[in-house]
């Protein structure tokens, strides 16, 4: 068995503010994304679908044009290919991202 605690997730991200994969299998991955208060999220749409569960801090986020404040406890859906990016971060945020299939497992391979 895999056990994780986000916290300690968190924690082991340190102030690298990055994306951390920690769970990858054949159909599903799932890492922690981060993001430091008033940040610019500059991620372009993605070849897989992604849920986002927000664990901490506050922001806005926009997708395919929609724009919804989110929160500890917030869970967004964004489609594969959907144009999305959080804004006006107002606190560190903290999000784990769950990618289907897993993430960039369906990104043509270089040179193709």
């Amino acid at each position: 068995m895999d056990a994780y605690d986000v916290a300690d997730l968190i924690t082991e991200m340190g102030e690298k503010r990055e994306y951390s994969e920690f769970v990858r299998s054949e159909l599903l991955s799932v890492g922690l994304a981060s993001w430091p208060v008033g940040s610019v999220d500059t991620q372009q749409p993605h070849t897989e679908d992604e849920v986002y569960y927000v664990v901490r801090g506050r922001a806005h986020i926009t997708v395919a044009g929609e724009r919804q404040a989110v929160g500890p406890g917030s869970i967004v859906f964004v489609a594969t290919g959907v144009e999305h990016r959080f804004s006006d971060i107002e606190e560190d945020l903290h999000v784990l991202v769950f990618w289907a299939p897993p993430r960039r497992s369906r990104q043509p391979a270089a040179g193709s």
